[in-house]
């Protein structure tokens, strides 16, 4: 085997493989888990509240895309924060985004358990979730292009239940009512739109994950930008297409006897049991190709803080000698999974975003840092492309931080309390840096292998 210092993440992934990955981490389905809470919050505009989140999000990820053709390493918003503003806010912006991958994978086996249980109450919930868990980390223990394979085929699936479902939705779209109406009508009201549409932006993560791949990614400067955008607009696309026809097709959102169950009701007004059937194995598919992208994507951010030597190194920045993955990394997120077991969904749900939403906040301020105070680009087209479009990134995304619970945003706050904590026991009262995370692209910093 290679020695230590020269060993490297696999580099198998092209443009197609990148955008396959984050459309699986973003669940193309995932439309479905808060279609009818908020279609209920914004009276029926949900398609409009998901141009607003996408317009949020398309502003984020070019400052993705510009970052990683000058930063292409494993680490994600947390490399780009570290080399930009220095160690210390790197250390920050990495715990912070750490609630947000931690708690990913767990929603997915919470809701795999939850949605299995309930078609066959016999089998205990725990019985689906442990086996989730333990299938998603063999694989992602196997290695990427595993990962790559299994997300393709549940990728697919959900592909195809969404092309009947646009199919069946369009043969039954009540007569007689305006084909915009879902967009904008006069009695809208843009304030619960604004708030459906924050509570939309957990729906556009994969374009963050893949970022994290950069280091496996074949020509990452090419590649990880391009598949940045396209990764959003086509989750972005999706989502609008699906919220608009199923509007179409029951439009009298009053009439969700469960608005949590909406999807169930919708299902079996189009298509009757053997519709709900088709949903149900399609989503469930769905939560374990995410399941499989996020935990993959938290993996590699633990990985590039334990080669930093932030978090424990033996545990953290470790490969698998045989398989080249970060084996550490994911066995901790694994054990983490496990608290799907006992937490319930409202609250996991309640405080995913807190850490994205910082971390894409700071990611917008470190494009205009990085192009325009550091590098001076601040001439005509540049100063449009590394200025003002990241800063309206940064606005957007600061408003949508705010506008989360006061329960998630106290929980948050908790949690980077307890980073800060933390850091400053590591650097002795901030009396030395934390070790610098090697921006190489194609070694591992002497990361030893198990």
């Amino acid at each position: 085997p290679k020695p230590p210092a020269e060993r490297s993440l696999r580099r198998v992934l092209g443009v197609p493989g990148l955008v396959v990955f984050g459309l699986a981490y973003m669940v193309p389905l995932t439309i479905f888990t808060t279609y009818g809470l908020v279609t209920t919050m914004t009276e029926g505009h949900l398609p409009a509240a998901y141009v607003v989140t996408l317009a949020a999000m398309i502003f984020t990820a070019l400052s993705y895309a510009f970052l990683v053709r000058v930063i292409p390493s494993a680490g994600s918003a947390y490399s780009f924060t570290q080399r930009i503003f220095g160690s210390h806010v790197g250390f920050v912006t990495g715990w912070t985004l750490m609630l947000d991958y931690l708690l990913l994978p767990l929603i997915n086996y919470l809701l795999i358990g939850l949605y299995l249980n309930a078609q066959f109450p016999a089998v205990p919930m725990w019985v689906f979730t442990l086996s989730a868990i333990a299938l998603v980390t063999v694989l992602n223990l196997v290695g990427i292009s595993v990962v790559k394979s299994a997300n393709l085929v549940l990728v697919g699936m959900q592909a195809v239940f969404v092309v009947v479902f646009v199919i069946l939705t369009l043969s039954n779209i009540s007569t007689g009512q305006s084909l915009l109406a879902p967009f904008f009508s006069a009695d809208m009201q843009l304030g619960l739109v604004l708030s459906g549409a924050a509570i939309l932006c957990l729906s556009f993560l994969g374009f963050d994950a893949v970022s994290t791949m950069s280091e496996e990614a074949k020509d990452p400067r090419r590649t990880v930008p391009r598949a940045v955008l396209l990764t959003t607009l086509i989750g972005g696309s999706m989502f609008i297409l699906v919220a608009w026809v199923a509007h179409l097709a029951f439009p009298n959102w009053q009439d969700f006897t469960d608005p949590d169950a909406a999807a169930v009701q919708i299902m079996n007004s189009l298509g009757g049991n053997l519709m709900a059937a088709f949903f149900l194995a399609a989503y469930i598919a769905g939560s374990v190709g995410s399941a499989l992208a996020s935990q993959a994507s938290v993996s590699r951010i633990l990985y590039a803080m334990g080669r930093d030597a932030v978090i424990p190194r033996s545990i953290f920045g470790v490969l698998h000698r045989r398989f080249g993955t970060p084996v550490g990394a994911i066995v901790v997120v694994s054990v983490v999974s496990l608290l799907a077991l006992v937490l319930d969904l409202a609250t996991v749900a309640s405080v995913i975003s807190f850490g994205a939403l910082f971390a894409f906040s700071l990611v917008n301020l470190g494009a205009v840092k990085h192009f325009i105070l550091d590098e001076r680009r601040t001439q005509g087209r540049d100063l449009l492309k590394y200025g003002v479009v990241p800063s309206i990134g940064f606005l957007l995304t600061v408003w949508l931080w705010f506008s989360l619970s006061p329960a998630a945003f106290s929980v948050g706050l908790v949690w980077l309390l307890i980073g800060v904590v933390y850091l400053v026991v590591l650097t002795r009262g901030f009396r030395r840096p934390p070790p610098q995370v090697d921006l190489d692209e194609t070694t591992v910093d002497g990361a030893p292998t198990a």
